[in-house]
């Protein structure tokens, strides 16, 4: 009975790690991919979105608004303007990074959009 199940086992686990490595995947390819955005795009009066919001909380407004900052204006640059400031307001989060006391200079503004996720205000101060 033991070897029974330790065979199943072992199995089990083959056939689960075979899966992970992408080849035994079904993908519906680019052309599938075209025609689903050709359909969110053309019905725009249809909710396309089925979440309240996508940016619930203020980790993953930072983590959303991070990505976009990092590539446009460099790591570095936007890190030394941590803490950052954020607020949700009326549905949209509103992002900016801070200066120690007494440095001139600017930092960016991000308004983002919780709902759907769309950057509403993108800027950097100098």
């Amino acid at each position: 009975m033991k070897k029974i199940l330790l065979l199943f086992i072992c199995l089990h686990l083959y056939f689960v790690a075979s899966a992970q490595d992408g080849t035994d995947r079904t993908k519906l390819g680019v052309e599938y991919a075209k025609r689903e955005l050709a359909d969110a795009l053309k019905n725009n009066s249809q909710k396309q979105i089925l979440v309240e919001k996508v940016i619930k909380d203020k980790p993953t407004a930072i983590s959303v608004a991070e990505e976009m900052l990092f590539s446009i204006y460099g790591k570095e640059n936007i890190v030394r303007q941590r803490p950052y400031e954020s607020h949700l307001i009326d549905g949209y989060w509103v992002l900016n990074g801070t200066l120690p006391k007494d440095w001139v200079g600017g930092t960016f503004l991000i308004i983002i959009n919780s709902t759907d996720g769309k950057v509403i205000k993108l800027t950097h101060g100098k």
